[in-house]
C-alpha cells in the first residue's frame, strides 16, 4: 500500500471510479458513507452517460434512456437512497404493438420478450402470416433441441418457430432493447430467463408459458411495473454527484478528465488523467472502471496478468443509435392517442423502415401530458450507423414522414429534438456469457480491482446500477481487509 493519498489528503484509503456514466456514479454513491475518500474520472464534459433530459415544446423529455422496472428493488433502491423516492413516477400505458403486414397489430396477449406461449393468440394477433403460424405449431411436436454451447437467438427460436416469428416478433424486441440483430445475439445472454427455462422444456411455448402467468379468456396480462422520475430519468445523475458531495465533502467528481494509464505497482494503483503531453498521475488504493469495453481494454492492457480480460474486451461490438423527439398538436392524431391500448410500437426490420420503435410519450407518462402530445422515435440497429450520420432536419423528416405512414399524424411537427448517442450499446453476441465471466475472472484477481457498466449483466439502467453495488462492495471488501493488514503489519 503506498498510502500517499491516504497519508497526504484525508487519511482515508482512495477509490478511483473510472467513468461517470450512471454505473460509475452509483458506484460512487453507494461508497458515500464508507471509511474512503472517492474521485469520480469522467472524459466527456458531462457526467451521466446515456442519462440526459432537456426541453421539446417546454416539456421536460428525456434524450436517452427513460425508465426502469419499478417492482425490483435492486433497480429501486438506489434511487430511494438518494431521497427521489416520492419523484417515482409510475407509467400509465405499458403495452406495445407492432408496426407489421400493412398496420399496427397488437402483440399476442402471452409472450415472453417476444416470444409466443400461445399460438392460437399468436393467429389472432396477425403479427405473422397464417403460413408463418403453421411454422409456428411445429414447435410443440419437434424434439427437444439440444444446446451444447451458446446459439444465436436466430439459431434456437427460429429453429423452433420458424423465421417469420424471429423477424415480426423477437427481433423488434432485441432491437429496442439492445440495438441487435437476432442472428449476432446470444441466446443464453439476451433471453436468459428463457433460455434456463427452455432446458427443462421440450417446447418452447412452453418455456415462455413457464415465465408468465396464465390468463382466463378475454384476460389482458398484468401491466408491466415501469416508472421514470419527475422531472426526467436524466436528472438522476445531477442528484447522485450532489448527494455524493453532500456526505462525502471529501469527494470530488471531474469532467474533462480522460484516463489514459492504469498501471499497477507495489503499493497500488497509478492512473494518468488528462491530454497527452500534459498528464497528471493520481494514486488510488483501488479502482472502479465503469467505462465501456474498447477503453476498459485500453486502460487494462498496462495491467500484468490482465491480457485474459483485455482479449475479451476486444471482441464486444458496439451499436450507436439515435432519438427524434416530436411534438405535435393533440388534435393532429385522428382519434386521439389515448385510446389505442398501447404507448409504444415496435417496427421490424423487414419492413425496411428507418425508425425501429415510436413511443408516445405523453401516453407513457401521463404527468407529461398537456397541450402538446410528446413522441419518441428510435433509431440505429447493429450496422446502421449510415443512418445516424444524416442531418437533424434529415432524421427529423424521415421519423415524421414514417409515423405519419403508420398513425396517420396530420401535419408538421411544431417542434423537434434530435439526440445521438455513439457507441451506445454493447452487442452480446454468441458467447458473450462466457467473455464476461473471464472478464470477471481477470479482474477479481487483480488487488483492489473491480468492473461494472452495461457490458456485464444487462443493458438497462437498473441493471447497470446492480452492477454498480456489486462492485462497489468488491473494492470496499478488499480495502477492508488490506487496511487491516496494514493495521496488524504496523
Amino acid at each position: 500500500m503506498a498510502g500517499t493519498e491516504r497519508d497526504q489528503v484525508s487519511g482515508k484509503p482512495h477509490v478511483v471510479v473510472i467513468g461517470g456514466g450512471i454505473a460509475g456514479l452509483a458506484a460512487a454513491f453507494q461508497l458515500r458513507d464508507e471509511p474512503v475518500r472517492v474521485t469520480v474520472l469522467e472524459a466527456s464534459d458531462r457526467v451521466g452517460g446515456k442519462l440526459s433530459v432537456s426541453e421539446v415544446a417546454g416539456v421536460a423529455v428525456d434524450e436517452g434512456a427513460e425508465s426502469l422496472y419499478a417492482n425490483r428493488r435492486r433497480t429501486t433502491g438506489l434511487i430511494g437512497e438518494a431521497g427521489l423516492g416520492e419523484r417515482i413516477m409510475p407509467a400509465g400505458v405499458t403495452a406495445s404493438a407492432i408496426w407489421t403486414r400493412g398496420s399496427i397489430r397488437q402483440q399476442p396477449d402471452r409472450q415472453f420478450m417476444g416470444v409466443p406461449c400461445d399460438l392460437d393468440d399468436l393467429a389472432r394477433s396477425g403479427v405473422v402470416s397464417p403460413e408463418g403460424v403453421e411454422r409456428a405449431r411445429q414447435d410443440l411436436v419437434l424434439p427437444s433441441f439440444d444446446r451444447e454451447g451458446d446459439m444465436s437467438v436466430a439459431d434456437f427460436v427460429g429453429g423452433r418457430f420458424g423465421q417469420e416469428v424471429v423477424d415480426r416478433l423477437v427481433e423488434p424486441f432485441l432491437a429496442g432493447v439492445f440495438a441487435g440483430r437476432a442472428a449476432d445475439l446470444s441466446f443464453e445472454a439476451t433471453l436468459t430467463p428463457l433460455a434456463k427455462a427452455a432446458r427443462s422444456h421440450v417446447s418452447l411455448a412452453d418455456a415462455a408459458g413457464s415465465l408468465t402467468p396464465v390468463l382466463t379468456p378475454g384476460q389482458k396480462p398484468p401491466p408491466v411495473r415501469v416508472a421514470t422520475l419527475a422531472g426526467g430519468f436524466g436528472s438522476l445523475p445531477g442528484v447522485l454527484v450532489r448527494e455524493l458531495l453532500a456526505a462525502a465533502p471529501d469527494a470530488s467528481v471531474r469532467t474533462g478528465a480522460p484516463v489514459r494509464e492504469l498501471t499497477r505497482g507495489a503499493g497500488g494503483w497509478r492512473i494518468g488523467v488528462g491530454a497527452a503531453g500534459a498528464v497528471e498521475h493520481i494514486d488510488a488504493d483501488a479502482v472502479v472502471v465503469a467505462v465501456p469495453a474498447g477503453p476498459a481494454g485500453r486502460l487494462l492492457a498496462g495491467v500484468p496478468g490482465a491480457a485474459p480480460a483485455v482479449s475479451a474486451f476486444a471482441q464486444v461490438p458496439y451499436s450507436s443509435v439515435g432519438v427524434v423527439t416530436l411534438a405535435y398538436p393533440r388534435a393532429a392524431f385522428p382519434g386521439g392517442l389515448s385510446g389505442r391500448g398501447y404507448a409504444a410500437y415496435r417496427v421490424p426490420a423487414v419492413e425496411g423502415k428507418a425508425v425501429k420503435e415510436v413511443t408516445f410519450t405523453t401516453v407513457k407518462w401521463p404527468h407529461l401530458a398537456g397541450e402538446v402530445e410528446i413522441v419518441r422515435c428510435s433509431l440505429g440497429r447493429f450496422g446502421e450507423e449510415g443512418l445516424l450520420q444524416r442531418d437533424d432536419a434529415d432524421l427529423v423528416a424521415l421519423a415524421a414522414a414514417e409515423l405519419a405512414e403508420a398513425t396517420g399524424v396530420r401535419g408538421a411537427p411544431v417542434a423537434s429534438r434530435v439526440s445521438r448517442w455513439e457507441d451506445a450499446l454493447p452487442q452480446y453476441t454468441v458467447g458473450h456469457g462466457g467473455r464476461v465471466r473471464l472478464i470477471r475472472e481477470t479482474v477479481a484477481a487483480q488487488p483492489g480491482l473491480a468492473v461494472c457498466g452495461a457490458l456485464y449483466d444487462g443493458v438497462g439502467v437498473g441493471v447497470c446500477m446492480a452492477s454498480a453495488r456489486q462492485a462497489a462492495e468488491q473494492v470496499l471488501g478488499w480495502v477492508k481487509r488490506d487496511t487491516a493488514a496494514v493495521a496488524v503489519g504496523a
